[in-house]
């Protein structure tokens, strides 16, 4: 069963959070989605990073890019895992049935969003009464990660 971790976004945007995120599963040598709301916000978080830095990219594709067993990085609209990733982002409120496929579920949501907060703590009930390894991740006002609760496993 996945481990479904919350990301409760309070100091930085998801645009933000979610390459620093990413850079971190690649070092790791996993491979991650990502699913958002639609393929419009798909296409435009995929040319966000390929310029949210200086100092170099991640690698990533769409389905426009195709190959997607070969992209280390897969960003979708829909929950799916072409490229055999061991790690599923959901941003934009995007759901999954609690991994399936994947190791692990990475839920960032906007803590500055009161219907966000709100759907949130819907897929954690949902997630725990499951029987889900459950974690809570909060950032502070510098944009650290602090992990505030574990439940299960």
């Amino acid at each position: 069963m996945a481990e479904i971790r919350f990301y409760h976004l309070t100091a930085r945007t998801f645009e933000q959070t979610l390459p620093v995120l990413l850079d971190r599963t690649l070092q790791r040598g996993w491979r991650a989605v990502v699913c958002v709301g639609s393929e419009e916000r798909a296409e435009s978080l995929a040319g966000h990073l390929w310029t949210y830095s200086k100092e170099g990219f991640l690698p990533h594709g769409t389905k426009r890019d195709g190959f997607a067993e070969e992209q280390p990085v897969w960003i979708s609209d829909q929950v799916e895992n072409p490229n055999g990733a061991q790690v599923l982002f959901l941003g934009d409120g995007a759901d999954s049935d609690g991994g399936g496929a994947f190791a692990t579920v990475c839920d960032l949501f906007d803590g500055n969003d009161a219907e966000a907060v709100q759907a949130a703590r819907g897929r954690w009930k949902r997630f725990r009464d499951a029987g889900h390894t459950l974690v809570y991740y909060q950032q502070d006002e510098g944009g650290a990660w602090s992990e505030k609760q574990r439940v299960g496993g």
